[in-house]
């Protein structure tokens, strides 16, 4: 069905309603109309990483490892399998009555705020710092989710609109000050592109932005989003965000006011309960008949865009039994050893599969499922933990496993009648030639607004610091003490500097984020050599003495890889692979106002199949504005066999190549352009770290 169809549809609908009837249906548990043979729908579901909150379902890695991928096709596949899994349980949903939260098909992800803070605990939901990335693989996921039928195979949101990443505990009442320029350049062209690319929702934020609620935002929702872009699918707040206008942001005094003034900057939805208030807003003129009805009609546009008045539902014929299928763990494996970044290799991987030798796998994260889940997950059928991994791979090998810390404390609780767990750790690596340390956090302190939850380390499901908690620290530091042989994997949803002693003594390190379902074997196929490592990281890696801003300042100043003052740790971009790869011929192709083609020469020269991440850097002057040290403007995946060598070919969007001035407007830089290809960023520390430099040219 197209969208003028939809509409035209949901229009007559729409018209049989009452004022009444039409208010109901703007709350996401929107009611039944039997006398319209119209069924109840619950516009709440989760899909970050799989369908989530609904029973079984494919576990696949989360947003911030997906974006370690830099593939965005392996991210469409996952998208496409989100909604075919949606489906398979949406058709038996209905088929047994059931339309309760989290059954239904409008599914509220992807998740496209810049994580631009490495203590946010909502990071993890993300595709990292950059807007490139961020804006590339979160349309592909919604081109997957959304598919490209008649009709939606599933409905995606953009969210949180505009400028929300923290800080968790202040969200309710907290006002993100944001220049022009940065909301420009950084926070809103992921939506934009998500926007231009079809996404069918957005979802407003919980903060105010620049004074204004989000969710009731004049400039944001009216201008920019309805008006400059065009968008006409439906809004959405945040679950019980719009409460907040009247609440914490203090903004307007009743219910009924802060609907009123929601639903006048086009929020069509209310994820809670605020929008029963419409009746008063209504009797007291706050609102008009025709606002009700324009976003009602919005709404059912999108019920009908996914076949839900059909005779024959499109899609039912997918079956149950695609849900967690062979084929899609299959995919998942894929998808998980794609995610995993080397960011250390002194030569000591991968280690052979055949080995009798004694390996250790120690630490809070070596039998952990959580570790492998991040938030808003489903439940697999199957999860292979690290520890789980390493026993199916190397089988020949003589294997100990202990946990030796917990996550953040040296004891649960001083009476659970559980000792200090640090002795079994170093007694397990002291006997072993090689120990894997699988370290890292888990959803329980990394997360989501954890009302209560906060200490010296975490504040309501964020970080305080960018290492990991001293007990994890201290096991390691004595770990890399009674063993020659350590291999670190970190498994958390943002960056960490694991401290001197760890990056100089260990081995190895492979940051594995949250991996999915499958997570444990990934790791253990990057151990053994099986697969070779591809991943990059998405978020610059900071060392602990880095002076990172103040939290709760959004100034883009000192942030991430475009605007660091100072070096990384670990630069955004960089991953390291058992083969090398050689770069040459670098040029454009063509070339007009909107876009150029380039393409570049990559040879494998190593005697492995391998797979390579191209990127395509711009850096650009402005003598009216400060510009980014490096602006990521094209990537690409490619698999070469030994010696083999390949033509990658990128179209570059000359959107990327623009600098943004001081009231966010985009314009031709009036000093040079240049483009680099690589397999890392061109900055000193990658060129540093890899021993290579980048291909450049000059436009």
């Amino acid at each position: 069905m197209d969208k003028n169809t939809a509409k035209i549809r949901a229009k007559e609908l729409v018209s049989k309603m009452t004022v009444e009837e039409r208010m109901t249906q703007l709350l996401y548990n929107s009611p039944a109309i039997e006398r319209l043979g119209i069924k109840e729908y619950n516009w709440w579901n989760e899909a970050a990483h799989g369908v989530a909150r609904a029973g079984t379902a494919t576990v696949f890695p989360h947003a911030i490892a997906m974006a370690a991928t830099f593939d965005p096709e392996t991210v469409n596949k996952i998208g496409d399998i989100i909604s075919t899994e949606a489906r398979a349980k949406y058709n038996k949903s209905i088929e047994f009555g059931d339309y309760d939260i989290f059954k239904g098909l409008t599914y509220w992800t992807p998740n496209i705020n810049i994580f631009r803070d490495p203590r946010w605990g909502r990071g993890q939901e993300t595709y990292g710092e950059d807007p490139f990335l961020t804006a590339t693989l979160g349309s592909a996921l919604i081109k997957g989710i959304q598919g490209d039928g008649e009709f939606l195979k599933a409905s995606a949101c953009s969210k949180h609109y505009a400028g929300h990443s923290g800080p968790e505990g202040e969200r309710h009442g907290f006002d993100a000050k944001i220049s022009m320029k940065d909301l420009h350049e950084t926070y809103l062209p992921a939506f934009r592109h998500t926007v231009k690319n079809g996404v069918t929702g957005v979802m407003g934020a919980y903060n105010r932005t620049n004074g204004e609620a989000c969710c009731a935002h004049s400039y944001l929702l009216s201008k920019v989003l309805r008006k400059d872009w065009s968008f006409d699918g439906y809004v959405v707040s945040d679950c019980w965000a719009i409460a907040d206008i009247c609440g914490d942001h203090h903004i307007v005094e009743t219910k009924a006011e802060a609907a009123a003034l929601a639903l006048k900057h086009t929020c069509d939805l209310n994820c809670g309960e605020t929008y029963t208030a419409l009746v008063d807003a209504y009797e007291q003129d706050l609102v008009t008949e025709e606002e009700i009805t324009e976003c009602c009609e919005r709404l059912y546009t999108i019920r009908h865009l996914l076949g839900e008045f059909e005779d024959v539902r499109p899609y039912s014929d997918i079956p149950f039994t695609k849900v967690d299928c062979k084929e899609h763990r299959a995919f998942n494996l894929k998808a998980a050893e794609e995610c995993v970044v080397m960011m250390k290799n002194d030569g000591f991987l991968p280690i052979d599969k055949n080995t009798s030798k004694r390996i250790a796998v120690v630490g809070p994260n070596s039998l952990s499922v959580s570790a492998l889940e991040g938030n808003y997950n489903g439940h697999a059928s199957e999860y292979i933990t690290v520890a789980d991994g390493i026993r199916r791979v190397f089988t020949e090998a003589d294997i100990a496993v202990t946990k030796g810390s917990n996550y953040y404390k040296e004891k649960m609780l001083d009476h659970d009648g559980h000792g200090n767990l640090l002795s079994d750790g170093l007694a397990a690596a002291s006997t072993a030639d090689i120990t894997v340390l699988a370290l890292g956090l888990d959803f329980s302190v990394e997360g989501e607004e954890m009302s209560g939850f906060s200490d010296d380390f975490f504040m309501k499901g964020d970080r305080r610091y960018v290492n990991l908690p001293g007990t994890q620290i201290k096991l390691a530091e004595a770990v890399c003490d009674v063993c020659e042989n350590v291999v670190v994997v970190i498994m958390c949803g943002s960056a960490v500097d694991l401290g001197e002693k760890i990056n100089s003594k260990a081995r190895a390190i492979l940051h594995a984020w949250y991996p999915g379902s499958q997570g444990g074997m990934a790791v253990a196929n990057i151990l053994s050599g099986k697969h070779s490592p591809s991943g990059r990281l998405p978020v610059t890696v900071y060392s602990t003495k880095h002076d990172i801003p103040d939290f709760s300042d959004y100034s883009m100043k000192g942030r991430t890889y475009r605007f660091i003052e100072g070096e990384a740790l670990y630069p955004f971009g960089f991953g390291m692979s058992y083969a090398c790869f050689s770069y040459s011929n670098f040029k454009v192709i063509s070339d007009d106002e909107n876009s150029l083609k380039v393409s570049v020469d990559v040879k494998n020269c190593s005697d492995i199949t391998a797979d390579e991440r191209v990127q395509i850097y711009a850096e650009y002057t402005d003598s009216r504005t400060v510009t980014p040290h490096f602006q990521l403007c094209g990537i690409s995946a490619v698999t070469l066999g030994a010696g083999e060598e390949k033509t990658v070919t990128m179209d570059i969007d000359r959107y990327w190549l623009k600098a943004v001035l001081s009231d966010g407007s985009r314009t031709e830089p009036d000093g040079g352009i240049s483009l680099y290809a690589g397999g890392h960023q061109p900055d000193m520390k990658s060129n540093e770290l890899t021993g290579c430099t980048c291909e450049k040219i000059e436009l």
